[in-house]
């Protein structure tokens, strides 16, 4: 069972140097989610905006894999006896009433990330053609928070995975 309101792993103060051999974009999307992480754990709207804005101007479907690759490791490392549908209502619940700092969100957006990660959304039904990165990263600091986890392991962990999955060779 989880701690019903987590205290929030705060960021390192250290700035982050990502590997030389990961492409620019790459690197753009790990440094605005980094960015974006920490304005969730200093519940600072204006910077959460502007890292958010800068994962909108990259590119989506990266980022929204390495976003949905953070939900998935963090749920199941959470959830490690198994995931259940009480557990995603749980993250939901705490998602949403933690982002009451963030008025224009919406309740589907972090249901699309979950579902999503998940890998059980419809995407011919889903309302938007892009991943929702301001619900994806909420949702990452809420299971970090969780977890107690630093972000910049899960972004390591994240990008990692997403580059073994797209260079593995399908036979």
């Amino acid at each position: 069972m989880t701690d019903p309101s987590p205290a929030a792993v705060p960021p390192s103060t250290v700035p982050i140097t990502w590997p030389a051999e990961w492409p620019t974009e790459v690197r753009k999307i790990a440094d605005a989610t980094n960015d974006a992480l920490a304005a969730v754990a200093a519940r600072d709207s204006v910077a959460f905006d502007d890292a958010v804005e800068l994962l909108g101007r990259s590119d989506s479907a990266q980022a929204g894999h390495e976003h949905a690759e953070m939900v998935r490791t963090l749920l199941e490392e959470v959830y490690s006896d198994g995931l259940t549908g009480e557990n995603v209502q749980e993250v939901l619940g705490r998602t949403v009433r933690s982002a009451d700092w963030l008025p224009n969100l919406d309740i589907a957006g972090f249901v699309e990330v979950l579902t999503g990660a998940l890998g059980v959304a419809d995407t011919d039904e889903q309302s938007r053609s892009r991943p929702r990165p301001a619900h994806a990263v909420l949702v990452v600091a809420d299971l970090l928070a969780v977890r107690r986890g630093r972000a910049e392991t899960y972004l390591r962990r994240a990008l990692a995975e997403v580059h073994r999955a797209e260079t593995i060779e399908i036979p």
